[in-house]
């Protein structure tokens, strides 16, 4: 019954009330103390199962394994908080918080969509949010309210959150930040399509559910960390499967260490007695194709600049033109026949210090000269500063030619490993090169026998040629025609390689295991004894050795490989001539059998080769 005191409650008191069920002082003026008088009698044991199920229903969710089924888990959570509120029309969204970015950013792979993000993969908080809503959600980790969207809108004048949520159909909404130790991870988001039927008292509910919630996200959250570590992990470590088993025995005597009070440090790994595999595939002459294509890229560039300053000329006849346009014609007269180190950069200065500050001058004085200024300014590449046309295309190219090369014998790797275990690892260059090592000590339970580093060099030389087929179909396709050259090199004597926890790689270990990185480097460079021909050659793989057994081993291994349509008959030995520090040097060069069809390849393995020669 309503007293003297009472005052009228508009509904827009009501939703005011209904956003700020604590503000006790707002209450007080709406309805003040002593509005009302209620009589009667009651007599009631009530007990909300409802509700405590619900719960109940939200903590099982939460701790489910159908979190790994995103679809199944965002259903039946979305039922879930239906019959929590009480509300069959409500929709629940999260988005996750990036306080370094300070900004919203959706769940990947959980199913959870986002009113907030708007279909975008990440926003800005302060353009999702209005100052309000950006002051409870971010700074107080309080919760956000609205009980009607239209009103907010009109009165707000369109400010987001409130239009992009009433473009979505939704009129009321809860916000609920989810903190853990006082860091935000990311916003709960209860919508609705009814106006006034999620407030700031029912906002209250959350309370008995949001541990789990903040469990469930915290939980999320380190899932997501740990995929991107392994991701991080598998694209970018030198730690090669292989010889992960090492690398787990080291860190768990590490943490026993620690554990035990001890200072505890990550030693170096050495694997003893391994015998190394190197190959490379380059590309041929890579240094004079991205000189040419420099060459092209300046010459045009600097024609260009001759031609707008000839115009200038023209219309103004100041010496000053007159003058550049001579430097200009120096400058292109001197890398006409041959691009020298400097030349490049000693455009690039004049281009930036000498035309750049004319050319705007220009565009300000004339219309038509701005006009073909903007046309020479479209092609300058804003990365490198000046005109980047052929050597787009060789970079281009040598790309292709480093993800072909590289797909196939990251592909063929996996066939490889379960052979017998080695330590592998590639580099992209001006071309890929790749090494691998073999021996008992890679292996963690594995028997080693020679006879595996006989399989692993023949199949080395399979993939070699598998590799250069790949280049052969790929090069028509090219934007520049690059060659490649193709290389092994064998070395019969063990060694011991090392990982550098500075590095965070592996080397060969001790100095005179040195002298095998020493022929590594230096082999692609060689000259054939008493002649000017460099050793790598475009349709021939160069097998470099020093032993006669090992010679013996790869023309056996070439022989068979040739009845399977790897090699045709050219097939020679020849002598190097001395590197510094290195002599003694030979080779077998096979021209490769090219397949106009990339036919399924098979793996020949030691066993069919002694097959082969016992038939």
């Amino acid at each position: 019954i309503p007293t003297d005191k009472a005052k009228e409650v508009t509904q827009e008191d009501v939703d005011e009330l209904l956003a700020n069920p604590t503000d006790i002082k707002l209450w007080k003026e709406k309805i003040p103390p002593e509005s009302f008088i209620s009589k009667g009698f009651v007599i009631a044991n009530l007990f909300d199962v409802t509700m405590e199920q619900a719960i109940s229903n939200i903590k099982s969710k939460l701790i489910s394994k159908d979190t790994l089924q995103p679809v199944k888990f965002m259903n039946d959570l979305q039922e879930t908080f239906k019959s929590f509120f009480r509300l069959p029309n409500i929709k629940v969204g999260f988005a996750s918080f990036d306080a370094k970015k300070d900004q919203f950013e959706e769940v990947v792979g959980i199913g959870f969509d986002s009113f907030l993000l708007r279909g975008r993969h990440a926003i800005d908080c302060k353009v999702a949010l209005c100052e309000e809503s950006y002051h409870k959600l971010i700074d107080f980790n309080s919760y956000f309210t609205i009980t009607d969207m239209d009103r907010m809108v009109e009165q707000s004048g369109e400010m987001q959150p409130y239009k992009g949520l009433q473009d979505q159909g939704v009129q009321s909404a809860i916000f609920a930040p989810i903190a853990y130790e006082g860091k935000l991870l990311g916003i709960l988001e209860i919508v609705s399509q009814k106006k006034g039927v999620l407030n700031g008292v029912n906002a209250q509910k959350l309370d008995d559910v949001m541990p789990f919630i903040v469990s469930a996200v915290v939980r999320t959250k380190n899932e997501e960390n740990n995929r991107i570590d392994a991701i991080i992990q598998n694209e970018c470590t030198s730690v090669h499967s292989s010889v992960y088993w090492r690398f787990q025995e080291e860190a768990k005597r590490f943490i026993q260490d620690e554990i035990e009070g001890r200072s505890p440090s990550f030693k170096e790994i050495v694997f003893k007695d391994v015998y190394p595999l190197f190959g490379q595939i380059d590309i041929k002459d890579s240094s004079q194709a991205r000189n040419l294509a420099i060459q092209r890229d300046l010459m045009i560039q600097l024609s260009e600049i001759d031609s707008v300053l000839n115009i200038a000329l023209k219309k103004w006849n100041l010496p000053i033109y007159e003058e550049l346009i001579f430097r200009v014609n120096n400058h292109l007269d001197s890398i006409k026949e041959m691009l020298y180190t400097n030349s490049e950069q000693a455009i690039f200065d004049f281009v930036q210090d000498e035309i750049s500050p004319v050319f705007e001058h220009l565009k300000k004085a004339d219309k038509e000269i701005e006009n073909h200024i903007l046309a020479y300014e479209s092609k300058i590449d804003m990365g490198t500063g000046s005109y980047y046309d052929h050597r787009k295309n060789y970079d281009e190219s040598v790309t292709l030619v480093n993800k072909t090369l590289s797909s196939v014998i990251d592909k063929r790797q996996e066939s490889a490993q379960n052979m017998f275990p080695h330590y592998y690892e590639r580099y992209k260059t001006d071309g890929v090169e790749h090494n691998m090592y073999i021996g008992s000590s890679i292996s963690e339970s594995k028997e080693y026998n020679p006879l595996y580093l006989n399989n692993l060099r023949l199949w080395q030389l399979q993939v070699m040629c598998e590799m250069e087929n790949a280049h052969y179909s790929l090069k028509p396709k090219l934007p520049v025609p690059l060659d490649a050259a193709s290389l092994i090199l064998v070395y019969n004597t063990s060694l011991s390689i090392r990982f550098r926890m500075d590095e965070k790689q592996f080397d060969v270990d001790g100095t005179y295991n040195a002298r095998y990185e020493v022929i590594k480097k230096r082999i692609d460079k060689s000259y054939i004894k008493g002649t000017e021909q460099r050793l790598t050659q475009k349709g021939v793989l160069s097998i470099v050795y020093s032993q006669k057994k090992d010679e013996l081993e790869y023309l056996r291994y070439i022989k068979f490989l040739k009845s399977k349509g790897y090699f045709t008959n050219q097939i020679e030995i020849v002598e190097l001539e001395g590197l510094q520090g290195v002599s003694g040097l030979k080779a077998i060069r096979a021209q490769i059998l090219y397949k106009r069809e990339q036919e399924p390849e098979k793996t020949y393995t030691y066993q069919d080769l002694m097959d082969a020669l016992k038939e």
